[in-house]
């Protein structure tokens, strides 16, 4: 069950999707980046994570594909951008052979990976699953505003609530033009729903969302219900 601080966040996160346009040309996929923070500190619910996102993937896989990349970064600076893929088994495979290693965050860095990726081909939406912020929030929310004006929301999920984060996950989010959700294991439906809306959307626009939320119910039917 969600808490109120949980149903709050979803609700927020759900006006700003329902407000965000989607370009998906006729006869042509949706490109979602999904980034994620790989770093220590995400261990003890990598697992838990991995199930969630991965249920994003089928859910779009159904609907006639959805083209993801998968990024993330760990370590010292490591920073790994895979092909970019429909098919879910590929992006499960990708994902569940991740391990985290110490590291600091890289945001900006994915910022400007997800803004040169839309120069070449164009990218509906960039999703990031993280937990903490440990850059110069100046710098980042420049990459972020460049995004925004090149027309790719981000949307922010955040793990945990360190205030800190909180505070440049929306911003990011703002930036963009995308939307900010606080998620814990309490939640993890919730956040499954709303990542497979998300992708959705950004693969088959307004009506396959509204498709989906007849489908499903509960939040996203309210989701699809919003979007115009």
């Amino acid at each position: 069950m969600l808490g109120k601080s949980d149903r709050d966040d979803t609700s927020a996160f759900l006006q700003r999707v329902a407000q965000t346009p989607v370009r998906v040309g006729i006869g042509s996929k949706g490109r979602l980046i999904f980034a994620l923070d790989a770093t220590m500190s995400r261990e003890p619910t990598w697992d838990a994570a991995c199930a969630i996102q991965g249920a994003m993937f089928n859910e779009t896989a159904a609907i006639g594909g959805l083209g993801v990349q998968l990024v993330y970064f760990r370590g010292f600076r490591e920073f790994h951008a895979s092909p970019w893929a429909s098919d879910p088994n590929t992006l499960l495979n990708n994902m569940t052979g991740i391990q985290c290693r110490a590291g600091h965050t890289q945001i900006e860095r994915v910022l400007g990976h997800a803004l040169h990726e839309t120069k070449q081909q164009g990218v509906n939406a960039l999703v990031y699953v993280g937990d903490c912020f440990e850059e110069d929030i100046d710098g980042v929310c420049a990459v972020a505003g460049e995004l925004g004006l090149s027309g790719v929301p981000a949307f922010m999920f955040q793990e945990g609530r360190d205030p800190i984060a909180e505070r440049a996950y929306r911003e990011i989010a703002r930036l963009t033009g995308g939307a900010y959700c606080n998620f814990s294991q309490a939640s993890a439906k919730a956040l499954r729903d709303l990542l497979s809306a998300v992708a959705v959307y950004a693969a088959g626009g307004r009506k396959a969302l509204a498709d989906y939320g007849k489908e499903k119910g509960g939040e996203v039917l309210l989701l699809a219900k919003q979007v115009r």
